[in-house]
């Protein structure tokens, strides 16, 4: 028989009492779990944690005020329909608006990635929400007796209500971000069109040399195109403002009371300044994710826009000996580690890295969209994170577009002109006077001998210098819907008057 070393019992209490002085013991449908004492979460949050390290990313922030807004409204209905008692859903309320003050964010320990469809997530703010309401209330954390995660903070909802209407809400912020950034763009683009809209430069179709346009042409096309991007924007951003809330786990509003049914989503607005309708039919709203596919299409499209864009200013800039050098891109930072004076289109380039990532997770919302399988589609988290990233890394990249390359352009006017006037392409705006035979003609020998168009006209006999100069003024050749003949009767009038 062997005895205990003499004080061991006194050691091992003092360690045990340590220990419940640093955790509480929580229960759930899988067993008991020691969550920390201090800590807001609960056993189902942590477990999640657990289970879910996949980016080691925190959830959006804006994600978990959208969370907080619904319980607030929630429990503020379920009040007024007799279901919450009072004192129970004031310290709610008081504790939603924390978070939504930025509180208590930190507790919000899931990965945006995610099983179970938002389960994690929607739990997470049930547990964090009733343990900061039981504080509130003058209780320990953990003591659910006073406020339950799921009676009490979840009573009438289930996160197949709450976390796609998490989700709009979140997105609509989110756009309204971006939507703000693009304005910003497009007036941008808007100013640089009427700086540049004397210069005239050559066009070029299949990177070849065209007809003339004006730079200015350029510039108010890519302010036209923002626009429609962010018109197509507003027409995606209706379908995130269509709920299932009050539908509960497939729809049929299960456990929701009729009050309370009737009542969420008015109240949802009421609270967080949104306008919000309530779907029709609640189990396609809660079925179906085909408005985060119009979204995600949205954003999309406006990436591929902006991505042409920097394109065209990256070729446009380029050079600037060698290359067309018909426009500066401003000078950001040193661009080689062996190349002494190399400056390289840094912000058009990081704005077409972002296009292609938003191309990515839009091929991973449709996806995951697709995916569903009757009432429920289990794939929310990875539609939620992807089109979030999508959102914000775009408005990012379109604010230092803006401000660090669109602003500061300038362009190279002479240079341009004589582009214009090197080359074969202005032989279109001469060919409705010397005959399409003769401008063919013309465009040979030009190439062949490496003479202008125009003295080769002239040498010709075929206009004169003053027909010629307005037939090639930038007007004649940029108008559209006027010809060259057109624009010098219309010109000569005008002389006249």
């Amino acid at each position: 028989m062997t005895t205990q070393p003499e004080g061991l019992d006194l050691e091992v209490a003092e360690m045990t009492e340590e220990k419940s002085l640093r955790y509480r013991m929580e229960k759930d449908s899988i067993g008991t779990k020691e969550v920390p004492q201090d800590v807001y979460y609960g056993v189902q949050s942590l477990r999640a944690a657990e289970n879910f390290r996949i980016t080691g990313l925190a959830m959006h922030p804006e994600m978990i005020n959208s969370l907080a807004y619904i319980k607030k409204a929630a429990a503020i209905t379920n009040c007024g329909a007799g279901l919450l008692e009072e004192r129970r859903a004031r310290a709610i309320v008081q504790a939603c608006d924390e978070i939504i003050d930025g509180k208590l964010h930190e507790y919000f320990i899931v990965d945006p990635i995610q099983g179970g469809a938002g389960t994690s997530l929607n739990m997470n703010a049930n547990e964090v929400i009733a343990n900061r309401a039981i504080e509130l209330l003058g209780g320990k954390k953990g003591d659910y007796a006073l406020v339950h995660p799921n009676d009490h903070v979840n009573c009438g909802q289930s996160t197949n209500d709450v976390i796609p209407t998490a989700g709009k809400m979140t997105v609509l912020r989110l756009m309204g971000r971006l939507k703000g950034e693009l304005a910003r763009l497009y007036e941008a683009f808007a100013e640089k069109s009427e700086e540049f809209d004397h210069i005239i430069k050559m066009g070029r179709t299949q990177m070849q040399d065209a007809v003339p346009i004006r730079l200015g042409q350029e510039f108010q096309a890519y302010a036209d195109a923002v626009l429609r991007d962010m018109r197509r924007m507003d027409k995606a951003m209706d379908e995130m403002r269509t709920l299932n809330m009050g539908g509960t786990a497939i729809g049929t509003g299960i456990n929701a009371d009729e009050a309370y049914l009737r009542r969420i989503v008015p109240k949802l607005s009421e609270v967080s300044g949104m306008e919000f309708v309530q779907a029709s039919d609640l189990i396609d709203a809660t079925q179906n994710l085909s408005p985060f596919v119009v979204v995600s299409g949205a954003v999309k499209a406006c990436a591929v826009t902006l991505s042409k864009i920097s394109n065209d200013l990256r070729l446009m800039s380029s050079g600037p000996r060698t290359g067309f050098h018909e426009i500066n891109l401003p000078a950001r930072q040193n661009g080689s580690s062996i190349m002494p004076g190399k400056v390289n289109p840094v912000i058009p380039e990081v704005v077409n890295q972002v296009a292609f990532h938003v191309v990515g997770n839009d091929l991973t919302i449709t996806m995951a969209a697709e995916a569903g399988q009757l009432e429920l589609n289990a794939f929310e988290p990875i539609v939620f994170y992807s089109l979030f990233q999508s959102i914000d890394t775009l408005a990012y990249a379109v604010r230092t577009f803006v401000d660090n390359c669109v602003k500061g352009i300038t362009a190279n006017e002479t240079h341009c002109r004589f582009l214009v006037e090197s080359s074969v392409g202005i032989i279109t705006a001469v060919c409705p006077h010397v005959g399409y035979q003769k401008a063919a003609e013309i465009a040979k020998q030009a190439l062949q001998t490496g003479e202008t168009v125009r003295s080769l006209i002239l040498k010709e006999g075929l206009l004169t210098e003053e027909e010629l100069g307005k037939i090639l003024s930038p007007a004649g050749m940029t108008e559209p819907g006027i010809s060259g003949k057109e624009y010098i009767k219309k010109d000569m009038e005008g002389d006249r008057m």
